[in-house]
């Protein structure tokens, strides 16, 4: 499979969103779309163009842009397909994609949790690295570790 075909099954199933197809190294393709159409994409993208297991979400803090990655596997093709969708980074939010591929779930929680890429609708975004009520988003770019000197640090005197 290559980005020729990937093009002509998404338009085939008549594919919403599609900004781009483009030849990424180690993939069938990277398929940019538009993340206001990622519910009805991905489904399209299981079910017409054969790939039905999702191995991995991401997220990328660009500071003027996030982006949201899945990458998706194909038995039939033995290839993946990457998709990636730009989000507004004051506000980055996507729907859900755990509806279609289960294995989602946990990667989103992920992506929340460590970009700041919010999920909507998903069924149980939570914590799974950092303590519950951590406000903070480890992998953005405007994250910044505390020096030593900035904490309160409590000495025992014997």
């Amino acid at each position: 499979m290559n980005p020729e075909d990937v093009r002509t099954k998404l338009a085939a199933a008549g594919a919403p969103g599609i900004i781009s197809i483009e030849p990424f190294e180690g993939v069938a393709a990277r398929v940019k779309f538009d993340p206001t159409a990622a519910t009805a994409l991905f489904p399209i993208v299981r079910d017409a163009l054969g790939f039905p297991h999702l191995s991995m979400v991401g997220g990328i803090d660009w500071v003027e842009r996030y982006e949201v990655f899945y990458l998706v596997w194909s038995d039939p093709a033995k290839t993946y397909l990457l998709l990636s969708a730009d989000l507004d980074a004051k506000a980055p939010h996507i729907e859900t994609a755990s509806a279609c591929w289960p294995s989602a779930n946990w990667h989103e929680r992920e992506a929340w949790e460590l970009v700041g890429i919010q999920f909507d609708h998903h069924p149980d975004l939570r914590h799974l690295l950092m303590p519950d009520g951590y406000q903070f988003h480890p992998l953005q770019r405007a994250f910044k570790l505390h020096e030593p000197e900035d904490l309160e640090v409590k000495v025992r005197h014997v």
